[in-house]
């Protein structure tokens, strides 16, 4: 049990399916693709194996919770979990909120959804975050409403809320301002394939 900060307790805990070693370089962080994930396995031996990630995760989260201006610099523990060995929808969903979407950024459903590929898919996006095994390292909680109300979350509004003020989004200001609606670098993502409407949901 990791304890971080007073109110949030995460429990950590190995995988223990087989995880695909392989000698071509790729970045620290990434989704294997879904041949990769069919393809036979080598379990990685020693308890080091299975200690390495959990002592990353530790690292990862003390940096978010204490030190948040270093987690640029911090890779991401390995992703190894059924959602993520083929493609889908929610899949790219995560993805796309992983790598695009900073701390102190939120992104609304619809804005994800365009992000994903399908702008037209809001709720969709809402069930992948219901799907989403690993709150806080993939940041559901920054995916608001187009409104600027909170929306839901697994941990529960109030932790959301709480994790939103502590990245300095703090609920209930304006958008573009400092507040809990939509707003990030990721924008320059969009490109042509936001539609300028909500669809489904916001």
């Amino acid at each position: 049990l990791v304890q971080v900060k007073s109110c949030l307790p995460v429990w950590l805990s190995p995988c223990t399916a087989p995880v695909r070693r392989d000698d071509k370089p790729h970045p620290p962080v990434r989704f294997p693709e879904p041949a990769e994930a069919a393809a036979p396995a080598e379990q990685l031996g020693g308890s080091g194996a299975v200690l390495e990630p959990l002592l990353q995760c530790v690292a990862w989260l003390d940096a978010y919770f204490r030190e948040p201006a270093v987690l640029e610099g911090l890779p991401v523990p390995a992703l190894h979990h059924p959602i993520f060995q083929k493609e889908s929808f929610t899949r790219q969903v995560l993805w796309k909120l992983l790598t695009l979407v900073k701390f102190g950024e939120t992104v609304s459903y619809q804005q994800l959804a365009a992000l994903a590929g399908n702008p037209r898919a809001a709720r969709a996006v809402g069930g992948a975050m219901r799907s989403n095994p690993i709150p806080i390292l993939i940041p559901c909680h920054r995916v608001v409403c187009s409104s600027g109300a909170m929306g839901n979350y697994s941990g529960g509004v109030g932790v959301k809320e709480w994790l939103l003020a502590h990245e300095g989004r703090p609920a209930g200001k304006a958008a573009h301002g400092g507040g809990s609606r939509a707003t990030g670098s990721w924008r320059g993502a969009l490109g042509s394939t936001a539609s300028s409407q909500p669809a489904g949901r916001d």
